[in-house]
């Protein structure tokens, strides 16, 4: 496995699919945090997201064979993540948004820290106003950088309703964070 950070996903699935098993373990390590941070957004809890992980990347290895490399490898195991998730999701309970998780810089001084924690609520209160159907989309083209075409290969939905969930989505957070800097929001 000498070289193994030259290869592309690709490449790294030709050798598992040729029995050479040991290089999937990059394709985990490559992927393994994204994948868990799709399993915290949709069940909020890190050992239910660690055993999500486990079982994304389980089905991933299993069906590793149909593959057939006309989307990039990582669109096919966001599908496969996504769909995992939904399943596993009941309709009570809601997706989650990065946008929810902490972030400290290091560094920070206390002032800095408070104006960061300000803004991090802001947006955390607008984000999770926000329809689930909009976060998802958001997440997935701000947080994953995720291109619509790939959004829509992940969750099914079309290219052109994708648009419209990001669109209307920085259209309804830029009223919400407008009114926070106004001082309308408490």
């Amino acid at each position: 496995m000498s070289g193994e950070s030259g290869l592309d996903d690709k490449q790294i699935v030709a050798h598992v699919i040729a029995g050479q098993r040991e290089w999937f373990k990059v394709l985990v390590e490559r992927y393994e945090r994204a994948v868990y941070s799709m399993g915290i957004s949709f069940l909020r809890n890190a050992e239910d997201a660690a055993d999500f992980a486990q079982e994304v990347f389980l089905k991933v290895f299993r069906n590793l064979s149909r593959f057939e490399g006309r989307s990039r490898f990582s669109t096919w195991l966001y599908k496969i993540a996504y769909n995992t998730a939904v399943n596993k999701v009941s309709r009570k309970k809601e997706y989650r948004s990065l946008a929810e998780d902490e972030y400290i810089a290091a560094g920070d001084t206390p002032e800095r820290g408070l104006l960061r924690a300000a803004a991090r609520t802001a947006v955390l209160e607008a984000v999770t106003g926000l329809p689930e159907r909009y976060r998802v989309c958001v997440d997935l083209f701000f947080f994953y950088d995720r291109s619509y075409q790939e959004i829509g290969a992940i969750t099914g939905f079309p290219v052109n309703t994708i648009k419209s969930h990001v669109f209307r989505a920085k259209k309804l957070l830029r009223e919400k964070l407008d009114e926070y800097a106004e001082g309308g929001i408490e």
